[in-house]
Parts: C-alpha cells; sequence; structure tokens
C-alpha cells in the first residue's frame, strides 16, 4: 500500500508498532512510519478496514463515527428513536451525498459533511 501523504511504501506490521501491544482480534495493519499514518486490516489479513489515514484524518474520523455510530447503536432505543442499522445509515447517507460514504475511507472535508448531515438530516 502506498501512502497518500509521502508516497512511501507503508509497512504490514502488527499493530503493537502503534499501540506498544497487539490490540483487538485482528492486530496486523499498514503504517507509514515517515507520516504516522496507518490502516488496519480485517481479520489479519491484507484487507485494509479503510484507507490509511495520519493523524489529523483519524482525529475527524473519530469525530464522525462519535455522531454517526449512535444514530445505529443503542442510543436510538434509549431516546424512543425508530431504529436502523448500519447499513442501512450508510446507504442513506451515501444517497444523499450521492456516492458511496464510509468513514474509514473518508478525508476531512467529508468527515465534516457527515457530522453536518447527523445533525441536519440524519436526525
Amino acid at each position: 500500500m502506498i501512502c497518500p501523504y509521502c508516497k512511501n511504501q507503508a509497512e504490514w506490521v502488527e499493530n503493537k508498532e502503534i499501540y506498544g501491544k497487539n490490540y483487538g482480534k485482528s492486530v496486523m495493519c499498514y503504517l507509514c512510519r515517515d507520516c504516522d499514518a496507518y490502516v488496519g486490516c480485517h481479520n489479519n489479513t491484507r484487507k485494509p478496514l479503510g484507507t490509511i489515514a495520519n493523524k489529523e484524518t483519524r482525529v475527524w474520523r473519530m469525530k464522525a463515527h462519535s455522531v454517526f455510530d449512535p444514530l445505529w447503536k443503542n442510543e436510538r432505543r434509549k431516546n424512543n428513536q425508530p431504529e436502523i442499522n448500519r447499513e442501512a445509515l450508510y446507504n442513506r447517507i451515501s444517497s444523499a451525498f450521492g456516492y458511496r460514504v464510509h468513514i474509514a475511507e473518508s478525508n476531512i472535508e467529508q468527515c465534516k459533511k457527515i457530522i453536518e448531515w447527523v445533525y441536519g438530516e440524519g436526525k
């Protein structure tokens, strides 16, 4: 995998290179040491969970998840709102944006749009 920031080859490593110890069931990831950019992999395969992200992008993805995930998790039931599953919610936002949306593949501007959508139409 090529790092989108420096264009160097990212290494396929165990995530203990990032966290100091292996974290989670799937411990493999791609890491660009020069940019501190990384992405985890599905079930210890070489298939990335999204796109490689630097620290700023990871922060915005976490912010997007923090407002998006409660819409499909148990918080909706607690607030007496209609339930919606994760896939249906991603389909709804993708339809609204006119392209396939997934937070793990989103850049900073897309994350900001996701957050705006959640606070507007998403609720």
